[in-house]
């Protein structure tokens, strides 16, 4: 992974056509840009375009679910973009995951595989029929995912210690659910800091409101690249 690739900055529906204004005090810093679901709904493919033309490695996080035919042709679609990284969700299955594989092969794009949605708990789980916890859950999603020939998950980071773990150095482990200490995580429940991501093995982090609705972004960006850093010097790399 780049330095750009280890902190993605997450945009939303709301920054729009202000997305690359609300980007502005970010260029220069070793950053890249999470593209989701509402606002490539809501701008297009011309969104990932106008990114990479800033300079910004993206993070293109829609998380494909659907019989195999139809994941590839997507895949092989929003590879034309560029993007850094891309994603489908594990629970399309294993052959899903293989069909994302080939059709990303030689493009330059990294696919991970989502395993449990950080907004979902022990409880959420039991009311969808779900017997195992969330960790354990991740950790067999992750299994598939590699068995698949998928670059990495996204997980949360309760789970990146375990499946580094499992599946050493060269797995990409993208971690959103990140946040300071000490405030509300939101709709997220399954969260951390970036220190705790970092020593359980995340690759890379992804981060929103503590960069996008901080009084000074830059500023929180440079706190968060500094914490990063030291971590990663802590824990040898």
């Amino acid at each position: 992974m780049t330095d750009a690739s280890r902190l993605f900055v997450a945009l939303t529906s709301d920054c729009g056509e202000t997305a690359l204004k609300m980007l502005e005090p970010l260029r220069g810093l070793p950053v890249g840009v999470k593209v989701g679901l509402e606002l490539f709904t809501r701008s297009g493919p011309d969104i990932v375009r106008q990114m990479r033309g800033a300079g910004f490695e993206v993070f293109l996080d829609l998380k494909f679910i659907d019989i195999p035919s139809t994941v590839a042709g997507a895949v092989r679609s929003a590879c034309l973009l560029g993007p850094s990284i891309l994603n489908v969700h594990s629970m399309g299955g294993v052959e899903m995951m293989k069909a994302a594989a080939e059709a990303a092969a030689g493009s330059g794009t990294r696919v991970v595989a989502v395993t449990v949605l950080t907004s979902l708990g022990a409880s959420d789980l039991t009311g969808l029929g779900v017997g195992l916890p969330p960790e354990e859950l991740a950790l067999e999603l992750a299994a598939s995912a590699a068995a698949a020939g998928l670059d990495g998950v996204v997980s949360s980071p309760r789970e990146a210690a375990s499946i580094r773990s499992r599946h050493g150095g060269g797995f990409l482990i993208v971690t959103p659910g990140i946040r300071p200490a000490g405030p509300s995580s939101d709709d997220q429940k399954r969260t951390s800091t970036a220190r705790e991501a970092i020593l359980a093995g995340a690759s890379s982090l992804v981060v929103g409101r503590p960069i996008t609705a901080a009084p000074d972004p830059r500023a929180a960006a440079v706190s968060l690249l500094a914490e990063i850093d030291s971590t990663l010097a802590d824990r040898g790399d």
